[in-house]
């Protein structure tokens, strides 16, 4: 009797896990590595990026400067994946995303020195980071497209998402904790100075991938308008990400300072972080055991609706039961978009001629577009919303939150059923120019 009952115990594990994955379905050596790495870099970002904002709010307590910070790290960010996106052609993608890391490292490192001295220099800051955050993330986005394939790309990306969150977990909890048990802000140096040792085992780690020689070394991006005039799905799907960015551009700074104003205390605001990314990560989890490509529709509306509702609810009032509600709806929603939207694009990469060699410029334009809507968000918020107290404030975000609705608007079912008419009239396009 024991024997049965063990087995059916055993056999109900497995019936909850699942039938095991397909080969095709699993995931390679680099993509594992590759995984590693972001991990490792997410634990370091988890740390200083969600305090960086709040850093900066502690010296000046002006969201004007705040918002400006964040503009000048988003306008640059394109030109920096244009020149990433150079280096990844010209040389390898590796070499962009190395770079990437060590300027990153770099970053932090003269924060852990210019100390209080930020706010007074916090231009020449964004500067440098927008530069090296768009080093990074070209080479991120276009290693994510190189290690996965169509067959287990939707499941890596989800796995990224729970690998990403779930470095985010210890991250914040742990900020916070310094934070709070440090005189004045001599814990934010703490943190600084951890997240740099990060960085730089990240970049020590990225050495596992290897490069990739390749004959393809143009770089096509200024044929990349006549790519867009040609392939309109792929160009509704460039608008898709600006309408992601309006909503994106406050939300990459804004629960921080909304968490704090709320609680009034780091440590909690680091706590509150780590419930709200294992959110993400149990979403992530089931994204990637469930989600299939052909429903990227109903996943973006699903996503859409709890966000909104979430932050109507901040229109009745900005306290703390609010501000967690829309948190919770916003980290459980918003990574269903992301990873569909993502997902979708990657598709369509393979629909553009040149079979796969647009893929960098793919990277950049899609990088563009994301930072326009991003750049415009946070501009009308400083325009709108001057200080915390401003009726605007929840008002912009609820607007930016009711405009993803578009986004069912710009995207479809099954990307990869191009018309066969549209692609012949890319190629010769490509040819002619």
């Amino acid at each position: 009797m024991r024997i049965r009952s063990g087995m059916n115990i055993w056999s109900r594990i497995r019936m909850l896990r699942g039938a095991p994955l397909p080969e095709s379905q699993r995931l390679g050596k680099d993509a594992v590595t590759a995984l590693v790495i972001h991990c490792c870099f997410q634990f370091g970002a988890s740390m200083s990026g969600l305090f960086l904002n709040l850093y900066l709010w502690r010296l000046t307590e002006d969201l004007t400067i705040n918002g400006l910070y964040n503009i000048i790290v988003f306008v640059l960010t394109p030109p920096a994946f244009a020149i990433g996106g150079w280096i990844a052609k010209r040389k390898d993608r590796m070499v962009t995303y190395r770079l990437g890391i060590f300027l990153i490292a770099l970053f932090y490192f003269m924060v852990v020195i210019a100390q209080e001295q930020v706010a007074q220099y916090y231009i020449w800051f964004a500067i440098f980071n927008g530069i090296s955050a768009g080093l990074y993330w070209t080479g991120y986005l276009v290693i994510q497209y190189d290690v996965s394939t169509e067959a287990n790309r939707i499941r890596f990306l989800a796995i990224n998402m729970v690998v990403f969150n779930t470095a985010g977990l210890a991250g914040p909890a742990l900020a916070g904790f310094i934070i709070q048990r440090s005189e004045g802000l001599q814990g934010y140096i703490i943190i600084f100075t951890c997240a740099f040792i990060m960085f730089l085992i990240a970049a020590i780690v990225s050495f596992k991938i290897p490069m990739v020689q390749s004959h393809h070394k143009a770089y096509y991006l200024k044929f990349m308008g006549i790519v867009m005039s040609r392939h309109k799905r792929w160009l509704k799907a460039l608008y898709s990400f600006l309408v992601l960015g309006l909503f994106q551009g406050i939300m990459l700074f804004l629960p921080s300072i909304l968490l704090f104003r709320t609680v009034g205390r780091e440590d909690w605001v680091g706590y509150l972080g780590v419930f709200f990314s294992s959110l993400t990560v149990a979403t992530g989890y089931v994204i990637s055991r469930r989600a299939q490509k052909e429903h990227v529709r109903k996943y973006v509306l699903m996503s859409t609706t709890g966000i909104a509702i979430g932050a109507a609810l901040l229109l009745i009032q900005v306290e703390l039961w609010s501000v967690a509600v829309y948190m919770i709806l916003f980290s459980i929603c918003n990574p269903l978009a992301v990873n569909t939207l993502t997902s979708y694009y990657y598709r369509l990469i393979g629909t553009l001629p040149l079979k796969g060699q647009l893929r960098v410029e793919s990277v950049v334009m899609r990088e563009l577009f994301l930072n326009i809507g991003r750049v415009l968000s946070i501009v009308l918020l400083i325009a709108l919303a001057r200080d915390m107290e401003s009726f605007w404030l929840p008002v912009v975000l609820f607007a930016m939150a009711l405009l993803q609705y578009v986004l069912v608007l710009l995207i479809r079912e099954n990307p990869e059923e191009a018309d066969v008419q549209e692609q012949r009239c890319v190629e010769k396009a490509a040819i002619k120019s």
